[in-house]
């Protein structure tokens, strides 16, 4: 395993592992979500059980695609077409984000924190994952950078 690939493995792991935290959101009790909510600026929580269902289903598939990057980081050379995917569809979640971020109006912060960082980590495991050789399926299992 070259340095490019070792670097995206450390990539992929971190950014996975950010996003496993989201677990803990799932089941976060409500009343902590409005003392964050309220801690952050972003004035009441909204209680409905729409709210509840949306925060913690978005925090169900964050931790879900945290654990697809975790599982791709031990083999990027053959998961190299899938992290080229989830790295492109990165890029552009995060500038959706960004316009979703301006246009429901939250605070600058969040707005320039969000998206741009999840457009960075997409480009920045677009321009590693330039150059892996996806391996062939006749040859043998690269390292699995364990």
């Amino acid at each position: 395993m070259n340095a490019r690939e070792r670097a995206l493995v450390v990539l992929l792991r971190v950014s996975g592992g950010v996003m496993l935290l989201a677990l803990f959101a799932i089941v976060l009790p409500t009343e902590w979500m409005a003392a964050t909510h309220r801690w952050l600026g972003l004035g009441e929580f909204p209680a409905s059980p729409l709210v509840d269902y949306l925060t913690r289903s978005a925090s169900a598939l964050y931790a879900i695609h945290g654990g697809l990057l975790v599982v791709l980081s031990f083999d990027v050379r053959r998961f190299a077409p899938v992290i080229v995917y989830s790295a492109a569809t990165g890029v552009a979640f995060g500038v959706a984000m960004i316009a979703i971020d301006l246009g429901a109006g939250m605070p600058l912060y969040w707005t320039a924190a969000e998206g741009p960082s999840i457009v960075l980590v997409g480009l920045a495991t677009l321009w590693l994952v330039r150059g892996i050789r996806p391996a062939s399926p006749a040859s043998p299992r690269p390292e699995s950078g364990r």
